[in-house]
Order: C-alpha cells, then sequence, then structure tokens
C-alpha cells in the first residue's frame, strides 16, 4: 500500500469522525445521520443486546451529559500536533534561516489560545437562578415569535427570560444561550460567548501560521532536493519528467509524519475557520446559534424527544423579514457579545 493510498483513507476517517461530531451536535437530520440510522437498523438484529446497549449509553455520555473526555482529547491532539511541529518542522525551518519570531507565533498562539479555551471552559454562562431572575427578565424583551412571556421552564421552576434555554446537559437555564459545546464542557450564553469566539478565531489563526511554516518547510525541502528536474523510469522502461505526483510521492516517504500533520491542521483550520465565520456572523446580526436552529425548525430529537412549547419558536414564513429583533446594529451588537448586558440589580429597601 502506497502512502497516497493510506493518505486517502486518513482523510476518510476524519472526515468520518467529523461527520460523527456533526451527527451528535444537535442537528436533526443530515446525510449522514439517515446513513448511520439505516446502517444501525441492517446490523441491529445480529449485534449483541449488550453491544447494542453499551454503544448507546456511551454516545449518551459523550453527547449529552456533561463530561472531560472531549477536554482531555483536545489537550491529547495538541499536545501530539505541537510536539511533532516541535520535533521536526522547528528544526528544518531553523536551517532554513527562518527567523525565530517567525517561529515563535505558533507558542504565542497557543497561549493566547489557551487562556480562552480556560475562560470557555471555566466561565459561568449566565445561568439564570432565583436569585438573579427578577433582573434577567428585564434584560431582553420578548419578540413574541421566538421568545414568548410566562412561558415555564418545568425543570427549573421559573419563568424563561427573552433568550434563555434549559440546557438538558447542564440542567440549568443560561441566559442568551447559544449551545452547549461538548470540547469545552460547558454551555455558551451571555457571559462566555465572547470568549467562544476569540477561542476559534485563536484556533484557526495557530492551526493556519503552523500550516503555512510547514508548507514552506516542505517547499524548501523539494526545491533542495533539485527533484523538480529530476527524472525516473516508468513501468514501461520510459523516461519521465518528475511531475507533481512523483513529488507528493517524495515527500511522503521523507517526511511522512510531517505530511500527516500538515493534513490534520488543514482539516482543522478548514472546519473551524467554517464555524467561526458562522459564529461571526451571528455576532453581527447579534443572533445565537439556538435561535438559528429554531427559525428552521432544527431541533435534536434525543434532547425533544416529545412536543413541547419550544415548538412555538419557529418562525412562519410571513415573519421571516423580522427575524433580527434583537440587531441594534453591528457595532452595538459587537458591544453586546465583549461587554453583555448584565440583570438589573434591585436594591432591597
Amino acid at each position: 500500500m502506497d502512502f497516497l493510498t493510506l493518505f486517502a483513507i486518513y482523510v476518510v476517517v476524519v472526515l468520518t469522525c467529523i461527520a460523527l461530531v456533526c451527527k451528535y451536535s444537535g442537528q436533526q437530520q443530515t446525510p449522514f445521520g439517515l446513513l448511520f440510522d439505516s446502517v444501525t437498523k441492517v446490523i441491529a438484529p445480529w449485534t449483541p443486546l449488550w453491544l447494542q446497549n453499551f454503544t448507546q449509553r456511551t454516545l449518551h455520555m459523550l453527547f449529552h451529559q456533561r463530561n472531560r473526555m472531549f477536554i482531555y482529547l483536545h489537550i491529547l491532539l495538541e499536545g501530539a500536533v505541537y510536539t511533532e511541529f516541535t520535533y521536526e518542522v522547528f528544526g528544518y525551518c531553523r536551517d532554513m534561516d527562518t527567523t525565530l519570531s517567525s517561529l515563535s507565533v505558533p507558542y504565542v498562539l497557543l497561549v493566547v489560545k489557551s487562556c480562552f479555551f480556560y475562560l470557555c471552559i471555566r466561565r459561568e454562562p449566565g445561568t439564570v437562578t432565583k436569585k438573579r431572575h427578577a433582573g434577567q427578565l428585564q434584560v431582553y424583551p420578548y419578540d413574541k415569535r421566538m421568545f414568548h412571556p410566562g412561558v415555564c421552564c418545568p425543570t427549573c421552576q421559573l419563568v424563561k427570560p427573552a433568550r434563555s434555554k434549559h440546557c438538558r446537559v447542564c440542567n440549568r437555564c443560561v441566559q442568551r444561550f447559544d449551545h452547549h459545546c461538548v470540547w469545552v464542557n460547558n454551555c455558551i450564553g451571555a457571559q462566555n460567548t465572547r470568549y467562544f469566539l476569540l477561542y476559534l478565531l485563536s484556533v484557526c489563526a495557530m492551526a493556519a501560521d503552523m500550516a503555512l511554516l510547514t508548507v514552506d518547510m516542505l517547499l524548501h525541502a523539494v526545491m533542495r532536493s533539485g527533484i523538480l528536474q529530476a527524472r525516473y523510469i516508468d513501468d514501461d522502461g520510459q523516461q519521465q519528467q518528475a511531475g507533481m505526483l512523483f513529488v507528493i510521492q517524495h515527500l511522503f516517504l521523507t517526511f511522512p509524519r510531517i505530511v500527516f500533520m500538515l493534513g490534520f491542521l488543514v482539516f482543522v483550520f478548514l472546519l473551524l475557520a467554517g464555524y467561526a465565520m458562522f459564529h461571526s456572523y451571528l455576532a453581527l446580526v447579534n443572533q445565537t446559534s439556538n435561535e438559528w436552529y429554531k427559525g428552521r425548525g432544527n431541533v435534536c430529537q434525543h434532547c425533544h424527544p416529545s412536543p413541547s412549547s419550544d415548538h412555538l419558536c419557529g418562525l412562519p414564513a410571513s415573519d421571516q423579514s423580522k427575524r433580527w429583533f434583537y440587531s441594534r446594529g453591528v457595532l452595538r451588537n459587537l458591544g453586546e457579545i465583549f461587554f453583555p448586558l448584565r440583570p438589573v440589580q434591585r436594591k432591597d429597601n
């Protein structure tokens, strides 16, 4: 098996993992989800009951209960990438006279990203509590399309403030609820959305910078080797000029771990860059991903197995033009992200 085939398998595995995360991140129907359900129904009769129960419990624990598994996985993957980058790419770049300031950027970004990552984990997202409930009810007006006055949370036994939602993973109502992020094991709400957005942007910058330095190193390695002027004998005994596939094959043979690391960085960047752009767009229009999904009727059937008052939150077609109810202009919208509105404090006489 050549390295190109191995890399193709690697790409398929990474894409499958991404699809699994998307499957269990709260979306109702996806092509992969339909395929997953179909395969499950086919193999269920031949699968032992204990294995089915174990799989269901594991998936439920990973994606529908609070746990630190994805935090540890995040740290493990990050450590592996930085170990490989430091052990091989850093040394090659120093031999190519790459400036130390350029090589230090990924490590500076790692510190910045780690700070935002920690804040996302530890920062209280804006839990609706009895003590702060009266003030939180005054923060946002009810739009009477997605959020209606007088709707009570059956679990917390409190009237839901506008833009709040009960997180079934954390078992709490969260002010200006965006989503529950398994990677930080916390809800993203009014008080930590800014840290989450900055975390996404810093991860994208970190992956992009490391990928660019790695590509620069590989290009210099190719130029120094003179392989672009090389010739080889094909299966028919004919002499051929080394082309792009030959160069890629050479890089796989010479720097296999570096090339796999580069592929991982590119996938991480593409995946998170799209996610960061989505959340940046939401910040500009002052909308949460919860509101965005509700406006399109996307509700996780695992967390909402039966109809509830939340089914009223879908926007009618005639109201699509009024969906930006909470938008107050780009600057004010961004200001609300980085300087969230505080509950009104009432002094007791």
